[in-house]
Order: structure tokens, then sequence, then C-alpha cells
């Protein structure tokens, strides 16, 4: 019998093939083995706006005008953001922000470039 891939969400190692799709009979989670790779490194699961899984690295674009306390001006919306790095916390996001400098993110704010 081939090895797979235990559940990254439940540990069980009775997993199984379906289609593209890896399954687990005692959780129920679905998944795609190929998307998993990055969450399974990192033990964090970050999603963009429109539910996008978020790696270290990844280049992000700000999706609303977000304002930041103690500046003049607030982030625009289409703001290109590069070398993201996810942290744990509320702001699981770290980067840096051409004319603001180092900022935390929701990524509920941004949307995979």
């Amino acid at each position: 019998m081939e090895n797979l891939a235990p559940c990254p969400k439940c540990k069980s190692e009775y997993t199984y093939e379906m289609d593209n799709l890896m399954v687990c009979p005692d959780c129920g989670l679905e998944w795609d083995p190929t998307e998993v790779v990055a969450v399974v490194e990192t033990g964090l699961v970050v999603k963009d706006a429109n539910g996008n899984i978020l790696a270290n690295g990844d280049s992000v674009v700000v999706v609303k005008d977000l304002p930041v306390k103690g500046a003049a001006k607030s982030i625009k919306a289409g703001t290109k953001v590069k070398s993201i790095r996810l942290v744990e916390g509320d702001h699981n996001i770290d980067c840096k922000i051409e004319g603001f400098g180092s900022m935390a993110l929701k990524s509920e704010f941004v949307r995979k470039a």
C-alpha cells in the first residue's frame, strides 16, 4: 500500500485519494495536497479577502483604503505590497510599504497579487 500524507487538521493516518484531492474519513476534511505543503511547513493558515491561501514572500494588493494612526494620509486601495511575512495574531501580515515603512496588516484587507 502506498504511503499517504496524514490529515493536516486531525493528523489521522487513514487518508485516501479521491480524484485530485485527499480525504480524511475521521474529520471529513478534503484538501489539495499541492496547496497543503506550504500550510504544513508553517503551521499557520492565512487567507486573503478572496479565500486564497497566502505564504511568506507573496505579493498582495490592498483592497480598501486603510487609515494609519499618526499618519497624515491613508494606504490607498490598489497599493501593491511585496515580500510579506506571515505572523500569529490579529494583524497576521508583516510588511514594508513604500512611504509608510514597516506595517502590520490584517489579511482580510488584501488579495493575492
